[in-house]
């Protein structure tokens, strides 16, 4: 097998974008406590290498603000029920990094004082710089914002390198490859390219904010074991987006 490429360097501060769906196992809803140990396990893995490490949770297995829209509910209502259930995401994979003595804050943007921290960035940068993990809860706090959003935001806020976007695909591809067996995959991609395209790696407004910035996006799958401490090597696997 051929060696893998590299691309430049590696990563010391990063900031993990996973979905809700990812936890939820092949039930499609909930959490599945397997999968929330094997992605502790990443995680602590990546961590015990010296790598900062903020995560972003979404919480489509639980409720998803913008279906809760369509399906005839006040949008501001829907996506606070949204925030609401990644902060019950957050709040279990802490669970699980703690049970493997990984130390670890969640911060929300809501304030919810008998179960995590406000968000405070300083005080997230400070949790990073003593090796914690930090988990960033509620969203951005606000209606109308998805969590690709709150990636981008906190990843710039924090001073992140990368934003890594974990998906069951192993990159971004030019069609769903689950429906089109011909479907071409990115090695790297950029901004521009996926908002002119309408590629499904994050939604616009993150998209916008990491081209403004110049953040880079590695689209991932997580599912394949020790993919993420791969990724932050810099081994070139999934699709970079610059």
């Amino acid at each position: 097998m051929a060696p893998e490429k590299k691309r430049k360097g590696s990563y010391k501060r990063v900031l993990l974008k996973l979905s809700g769906e990812a936890l939820a196992g092949k039930e499609g809803h909930g959490i599945d406590t397997d999968i929330l140990k094997y992605l502790a396990r990443e995680i602590k893995d990546v961590r015990d290498q010296g790598i900062q490490v903020a995560i972003v949770l979404g919480g489509g297995n639980i409720f998803r603000g913008m279906k809760g829209a369509t399906q005839g509910m006040d949008r501001a209502s829907a996506d606070y029920m949204g925030m609401l259930a990644t902060m019950l995401n957050s709040l279990a994979l802490q669970d699980a990094l703690e049970h493997i003595q990984v130390f670890t804050r969640v911060q929300s943007a809501i304030d919810m004082q008998a179960l995590a921290e406000p968000y405070i960035r300083r005080r997230a940068i400070r949790h990073l710089e003593k090796n914690r993990v930090v988990i960033f809860g509620a969203g951005t706090g606000n209606p109308y914002f998805t969590t690709d959003t709150t990636a981008a935001l906190r990843a710039m806020e924090v001073g992140c390198e990368v934003v890594l976007k974990a998906t069951k695909v192993d990159g971004v591809y030019d069609s769903d490859p689950t429906k089109n067996p011909k479907a071409v995959k990115f090695d790297d991609v950029t901004y521009l390219e996926v908002l002119n395209r309408g590629l499904e790696v994050m939604d616009s407004t993150a998209i916008s904010l990491c081209m403004d910035n110049r953040l880079p996006i590695i689209v991932f799958n997580l599912h394949e074991k020790g993919a993420l401490m791969k990724v932050i090597q810099g081994a070139q696997i999934g699709t970079l987006v610059h």
